[in-house]
């Protein structure tokens, strides 16, 4: 099993990012998919997340609400998060990851498979 970000890189505040996950060695509707962060001296914080199924409901930290989207290619094994009006305080490397769990999976430990992270940085 493989997830590879990519999108990363520098932008300015209210700019915007695409992160893709690829994932490969699953198949991609079984699992749900979170996208984390981590900032320098803080705990890995979850940013949003795509249900399992057909249905693929999404989930939003409150600190990202209305900025960010997640969405699911099934047929491209790719997840995707837009991040729109980008602040500061984005500023993270952001990890995709896939757990076998029904619904929104919240805790790092819910899951099972992660990538390696692509740095976001923006600047004020």
């Amino acid at each position: 099993v493989q997830l590879v970000e990519s999108g990363g890189g520098l932008v300015q505040t209210g700019g915007s990012l695409r992160l893709s996950c690829s994932v490969s060695g699953l198949a991609l509707n079984e699992y749900a998919i979170g996208w984390f962060r981590r900032s320098p001296g803080k705990e890995r914080e979850r940013v949003s997340c795509i249900s399992n199924g057909d249905l693929s409901t999404t989930n939003y930290a409150d600190s990202v609400k209305g900025r960010f989207t997640i969405s699911r290619d099934n047929a491209k094994n790719t997840v995707y998060l837009q991040m729109n009006s980008l602040k500061p305080e984005d500023t993270a490397v952001y990890y995709c990851s896939a757990s076998r769990k029904l619904g929104f999976p919240i805790t790092v430990s819910e899951y099972d498979y992660w990538g390696q992270g692509t740095q976001v940085t923006v600047s004020s």
